[in-house]
């Protein structure tokens, strides 16, 4: 008697698609390489943020702020 348990499964963040947490999906979390890419142009276009307070006052690079001048 050899059973073999069931994958666990998770939906996928992007479609909610229910997928079984193994090598038939390697794009896990995520059920396609489509829904991966979706996702990560929502953290690029900062659609997706982490909330809270930013650890230092300006990002180096970004330029004056709308109330600063320009030199």
């Amino acid at each position: 008697m050899n059973k073999r348990k069931a994958a666990p499964t998770c939906n996928c963040p992007t479609c909610k698609t229910p997928i079984a947490w193994s090598d038939r999906f390697p794009f896990r979390p995520f059920c396609s390489e489509r829904c991966k890419l979706i996702d990560l142009g929502e953290w690029a276009s900062e659609g997706h943020r982490i909330a809270g307070e930013p650890v230092c006052g300006e990002v180096p690079g970004a330029g004056p702020g709308p109330d600063q001048p320009r030199h």
